[in-house]
């Protein structure tokens, strides 16, 4: 079994039609999943679900981390038992800054994993880590005492959310269109971040409309989703023929994708 099973999720806005229309989908560690899809196809929605979004309702299905259902589980369960989200569109958050972010949602997850108690971060470990990860993916010293997302760049958005899941060390990492609004030197540092990061102690699953991260991720599985649905799946070659000719085969007009 891999460390994520989901089987048959669907998944509604609370009080709206269905999005996600049954979905079978296992990631391990130390692999690297892409799923590529128009817009519309549920995507964004698939991704919210599964970190425990609270204005999406799973109607049936299961999502098991580890062995356990969490189906029920909220955001910050998910989070403690290792899974992590990237948003597309990350929020600024006035009045915190990126080093006090990190450190108490670091210390946050050191306590729920310690049974209540605390166990906060030393200071020197943490800035010793924190120094070392924003050399890795080449982000600037200065950003650590801004605060969070608050006038950001859109390249220096996902590269602090790179800089998360660094930090904080998932075991699955979902990135919901993390290449979205990057220009080729952002994307390509963002990607590389994403493509160390994965290995024995992490999986993750990439989320994009276009192949050109993946040029840089180097996917090891490709699905094909369309209208809340996974319709095809493959290797590396499969995001190649996606981006030579679209999802057209699939059904889907090319004005939508």
């Amino acid at each position: 079994m891999a460390l994520l099973e989901i089987t048959n999720l669907h998944v509604a806005l609370e009080g709206g039609p269905e999005i996600v229309k049954g979905v079978d989908l296992s990631v391990d560690l130390n692999q690297k999943h892409a799923i590529m899809g128009p817009n519309g196809s549920g995507k964004s929605t698939f991704a919210y679900a599964l970190m425990g979004h609270p204005a999406y309702e799973v109607t049936d299905g299961q999502i098991v981390l580890d062995g356990e259902d969490v189906t029920e589980l909220g955001a910050d369960e998910r989070a403690q038992r290792g899974l992590f989200l990237a948003f597309q569109y990350p929020h600024a958050v006035p009045g915190v800054t990126v080093t006090s972010f990190l450190r108490s949602a670091i210390n946050a997850l050191r306590k729920a994993r310690a049974g209540g108690e605390d166990d906060p971060v030393p200071i020197p470990e943490f800035r010793t880590e924190l120094l070392a990860a924003m050399a890795d993916l080449k982000v600037p010293r200065e950003l650590a005492s801004r605060y969070l997302n608050d006038g950001f760049s859109g390249g220096e958005k996902k590269r602090v959310e790179i800089l998360q899941m660094a930090m904080l060390s998932p075991r699955i990492a979902v990135l919901d269109e993390t290449d979205s609004g990057l220009d080729i030197d952002a994307l390509r540092i963002v990607a590389n971040g994403v493509r160390s990061l994965v290995g024995p102690e992490m999986g993750a699953l990439v989320i994009t409309h276009y192949q050109r991260i993946l040029n840089y991720v180097k996917p090891d599985f490709v699905h094909v989703f369309v209208d809340g649905r996974i319709v095809s799946e493959g290797g590396p070659e499969l995001a190649e023929q996606l981006e030579a000719e679209g999802y057209k085969a699939f059904g889907v007009e090319e004005e939508a994708a």
